[in-house]
Order: C-alpha cells, then structure tokens, then sequence
C-alpha cells in the first residue's frame, strides 16, 4: 500500500491494540517480568497469557501464573487465557478442561477440542482454529464465540467478505511479529539437537524468538520455536491499518518478542491516534527492532514472505 503523504489518517471508530500470547520459551522469570511490566506499564485494551504451543512448558507457566493475573488484576487489564493449539494427549485434555472451566478469565480457543468445554460461554477463537466462510463463524457465533482471531495467511479481500456477511462479533488481526504457520507433533529444537521430543531439555529456550531456518540455497524463509513453524520475517502492518479498520477489523494484535514492546505499542498507538505518518512510524520500528526482516504478503492476497507496497484489495 502507498505511503501517503498528506497527513496523518485519525481512525473514526478507534480499534482495539492487544498483545497476543508469548509463544517462545522464554525462562521462568524472563516470562514473568515481561507480564509484570506489562501490568504496570503498558496501555493495551486486551493482553492474552497462556501456552499455546507446548505442553511441556505448562508447569513453568502454572508457577507464575497466578502472580501475573493478581498483578495484572491489581493494574486493572483486561486479560484473556490462551489455551494449547494442538492438543493431543489425555493430561493436555485434563489441562485444557481446567482452563475453559474456571469463570474468573475468558478464554481463547486455539484447538477445536476446547469447543466442547466452551459451549454456551462467551470465549474468543483464536488464529490456530481455520476459518474462512462465513457460516462457520455464524455457526462459532452461536456458540458464544464473540471475537475471531483471523487466521494468519487470510487476505485482506477475503477478510472483508467474511465481515460483510457476518459483522457481529469482534474481528483481530496480528499487525506486529513473526507468523505461526503450522504445529507438528515433533519438536524441530529437539531434533536439532539431537534430542527426542521426551527429553528435549527444553533446548528452545536457546532462541528467545524462534531459530532462523534456511532454504537449501541458503535463503532465511522460516522460523522454528519447538514443534511450532513460524514465518522468518515479522509481520509489520502500518500503511494498511486505515483500510483494516475502515473494513470492520475491531482489533489489532502484536505478538511478544525480545525488545521493548513497550515502545512498539506506543509506534503503534500514535499511529492509530494520527499523530505520526506510516512513514515515521515504519522508521521508529527499524530503530526499535533493527534484527527483524518485516513482511506483509499475506494481507495482500500474495506470498506470505513478501514486502508489498501497493493498496490493499477490499
């Protein structure tokens, strides 16, 4: 999309800013400073906390975790749990019927199992559940689903059509971090590492945002964060954010990673107050995270790993 240069553009219906859930495996006390200040610093309208990816790392979670909720209480943010996106074994079922059964946090489904635990309270669905027509949503909807997080390779104009046909509930979209793509019941750290899945060491905690992977001719294109692949360019969404929001995106989220993501929301907020330019904003964040390669393909409709310059098609 052009970066226009009359002004900034004032969104009229004032979208959400969230922050999304860590999904590396960041130390203990790394993770739990991180949410503190988040806590007492931070200004955004949602912040989700949770262990979508793996499993293994629940019991360091669970530790911190209701230190994190009393503080983020005692701040007065509004919280929702992320559960696991790929569930699989019986205790990660046991695990995840706890999580949907408590009534004190609303809760985002990342994995279909979650559903069942859910029916008839108000949850969000997250960006691991695939949709892409409207009559799922509708069908999600009845089932107190009030928020959808769309799904990471979805375009703009498919988004659109979906709002249009089904505008109720709350749409979000990640505008900041690298991408999740995919979950596999292997761990790529382990195996990196010489490792089986059962005795990885925890050896992910190694890369705080995901390790880079190469194409065969020696091009980055991937990420990999335990069993998780990821995108290896940060999605980076500042020009389109007008049309987003214009086209009925309630919500834009960024996902936590290593550098001050203080400062990246507050890019993001004088953006979205109109009181910078695209253009400035795009030069804070490369001051801001000078390691990340930004992309923007998806939203465009084209390859995910791609930097488009163009309008979006709505």
């Amino acid at each position: 999309m052009a970066i226009t240069k009359s002004g900034p553009k004032l969104m009229n219906n004032k979208p959400e800013l969230t922050l999304g859930p860590c999904l590396f495996n960041w130390p203990e006390a790394m993770w739990r400073d991180f949410y503190f200040r988040m806590a007492d610093e931070s200004d955004f309208d949602l912040i989700y906390i949770g262990e979508p990816v793996c499993s293994k790392r629940l019991p360091f979670r669970d530790s911190v975790l209701p230190d994190i909720l009393e503080r983020m209480e005692s701040a007065g943010k509004k919280v929702v749990l992320s559960t696991l996106a790929l569930v699989t074994t019986k205790p990660e079922r046991k695990t995840l019927s706890g999580q949907c059964d408590q009534d004190e946090w609303m809760v985002e489904a990342n994995d279909l199992t979650a559903l069942a635990f859910l029916k008839g309270r108000k949850h969000v669905i997250g960006p691991y559940i695939n949709l892409y027509n409207e009559d799922s949503i509708e069908a999600l909807s009845k089932r107190g689903a009030t928020r959808f997080v769309l799904p990471t390779e979805l375009s703009a104009e498919t988004a659109s059509k979906l709002i249009k046909a089904a505008p109720d509930p709350v749409y979000e979209l990640q505008v900041f971090g690298r991408l999740p793509l995919a979950l596999s019941a292997r761990c790529y750290h382990a195996r990196l590492n010489k490792l089986s899945k059962d005795s990885c060491r925890f050896v992910c905690d190694q890369d705080l945002d995901g390790r880079d992977v190469n194409s065969l001719t020696g091009q980055p294109f991937l990420a990999v964060n335990g069993i998780q692949t990821m995108s290896y360019g940060s999605q980076l969404l500042l020009e389109e954010l007008p049309d987003l929001a214009k086209m009925g995106i309630g919500a834009f989220r960024l996902s936590p990673h290593t550098g001050d993501m203080i400062a990246v929301a507050k890019i993001f907020r004088s953006l979205l107050a109109g009181e910078v330019e695209a253009i400035e904003a795009h030069k804070a964040m490369e001051k801001e995270m000078p390691s990340h390669h930004f992309i923007n393909g998806f939203v465009h409709g084209q390859a995910g790993m791609k930097q488009v310059a163009e309008s979006l098609a709505v």
